[in-house]
């Protein structure tokens, strides 16, 4: 006679069939945003609400809460670590989604999946007004949701706060306004030194080079079509689907030959932890603790891979004689060669380095990057907290950016327009962004002082030996999951506490030898 099951097994029987419901939610939004057509938008919205609102039953029905409760009844002295966790986790959840109402669930999710297709004809069109109601609508929704979190939180947060918590859990504004403050102090004053450093135009690359290149980049990085996918998208991301199961997806950009490479690296650098998490084994999968640490560490893999390995000198002189294949040209080492686009394996290293700032942020060079994640973070606390009108976005917007880059926007489609995250009313995720840059730099010099000391990123990456930098990452970041928030995981990899220093001595180092060699 078989065994009755332990209260955990019925426990996590429960939370696989809830994990099968998320990921054909999130299969059909990477079709939505790949091959879709338009017209599918409105029944792709009623398909998203019904899986949205079965899911919230599943995570906050009273059968539900009575599995969870007997789990925690079952805890004792020598319960492991990895278990109490978990429920812990499991119970934090579980109070939040017992404060939504169903009805605002479905709501969000019909909201999210209408502004997704007004943007995309928003931005095609350059017209905000053509948004602007969807914005509304998804602002007042999600006020809506942060006013019912509310009742689940054990300290006093804020609206945006409480929003930001799925993406960076324990964050508060004054926090972000601590790390924050250094970048706007300094990245200004790199950015006017950056301003005498001469450009030279970049070669153009046929779309179908650009792909290939793509392609080659990703299986000199281990992409296993048998696992993975990649596909062309408006907006760059990276989801996962199932536990073998990832995708990611990029886009050529008309006048930024490198784009699309970058986006690849950048992307990969997302799945690439997601395939490390600790997903496998009755500890983990489909446990709590096998997700992403945070937003802010989930960009920091990504950023790792896309900046410190992607747009290093070392990787721009083994990539160099590539790119000049594809174009028919000879690859001369010589700057300025009459047979080499790119000006010889220097110049190709500048073109992967621009410095001067940029409109959009997913092209932004690295010194200005993070100003236009403070100016994202400043509107989504104006637009959720301080009544800012929707209608007047595009002009604070403008005159922000030109505040804070010294650049204007021509259009809405180069502003306000350009990101989708708030077409999908994720308020609270761009600071993650800049989070990513400060936890890369610091993981970065903790991995180079445990793999030889300084320079010995670089000298893996000349060595085509990147391999070594992901078992590094796969043996110390991936593995910690949801075990700590981002600041401890980064104390504990680190040994220090978060800050921006890591990330400004790594951006002066580097335009001090970009300047170097000009």
């Amino acid at each position: 006679m078989a065994q009755p099951k332990s209260p955990l097994d019925q426990l996590q029987e429960h939370l696989r069939q809830s994990q099968l419901l998320g990921s054909i939610s999130s299969a059909l939004y990477y079709d939505q945003n790949t091959v879709m057509p338009a017209a599918g938008a409105e029944w792709r919205g009623d398909q998203l609400a019904l899986l949205a609102s079965q899911l919230h039953e599943r995570q906050s029905s009273p059968a539900y809460a009575d599995l969870v409760e007997a789990a925690e009844a079952e805890l004792q002295a020598s319960t492991p670590a990895a278990v109490r966790r978990n429920l812990q986790l499991l119970r934090l959840e579980l109070n939040r989604q017992r404060c939504l109402d169903p009805q605002l669930v479905a709501q969000i999710a019909q909201a999210q999946s209408r502004g997704n297709a007004i943007w995309q004809e928003a931005r095609r069109r350059s017209d905000f007004s053509i948004f602007a109601p969807a914005l509304e609508s998804l602002i007042g929704l999600r006020r809506e949701q942060a006013t019912q979190l509310a009742a689940a939180e054990v300290q006093h947060r804020s609206p945006w706060e409480i929003l930001a918590q799925p993406f960076e859990p324990d964050v508060s504004k004054e926090r972000l306004q601590q790390l924050f403050a250094p970048l706007q102090d300094e990245l200004p004053v790199l950015l006017q030194q950056a301003a005498a450093t001469q450009e030279s135009p970049l070669p153009e690359l046929p779309e179908a080079l650009q792909e290939n290149l793509c392609t080659e980049l990703l299986n000199s990085w281990g992409y296993d079509p048998a696992y993975c996918q990649r596909s062309r998208s408006a907006h760059p991301f990276s989801c996962t689907v199932g536990p073998q199961d990832f995708r990611i997806t990029t886009r050529v950009v008309p006048d930024q030959p490198l784009s699309a490479f970058l986006a690849t690296a950048h992307e990969w650098g997302h799945s690439l932890y997601e395939q490390g998490l600790p997903r496998t084994g009755n500890h983990y999968f489909p446990w709590p603790l096998g997700e992403a640490t945070s937003m802010g560490v989930h960009e920091s893999q990504s950023l790792f891979w896309e900046c410190r390995v992607g747009r290093s000198r070392a990787f721009a002189e083994r990539w160099h004689p590539r790119f000049c294949t594809g174009l028919g040209s000879g690859g001369g080492s010589g700057v300025g060669s009459g047979s080499d686009p790119w000006g010889g394996a220097l110049g190709f290293w500048r073109g992967l380095n621009p410095l001067r700032p940029g409109l959009i942020r997913v092209e932004a060079d690295e010194l200005s990057y993070c100003l236009h994640i403070v100016l994202r973070f400043e509107l989504e606390l104006a637009l959720l907290e301080q009544e800012l009108p929707v209608a007047e976005l595009p002009d604070l917007w403008n005159r922000r950016m030109g505040e804070l880059l010294g650049r204007t926007p021509s259009s809405d489609s180069e502003g306000c327009l350009q990101d989708i995250h708030w077409a999908e009313g994720l308020f609270g995720y761009f600071p993650s962004y800049a989070l990513g840059h400060l936890i890369s730099a610091q993981l970065a010099e903790t991995m180079e002082q445990e793999l030889g000391g300084p320079g010995a990123i670089e000298a893996a990456i000349a060595a085509g030996m990147e391999s070594s930098l992901r078992d590094w990452l796969a043996s110390r970041v991936y593995p910690l999951g949801r075990s700590v928030n981002a600041e401890e995981l980064v104390e504990q990899v680190s040994g220090q506490s978060l800050s921006a220093a890591a990330f400004l001595r790594y951006l002066r180092n580097k335009l001090e030898r970009l300047q170097a060699d000009t």
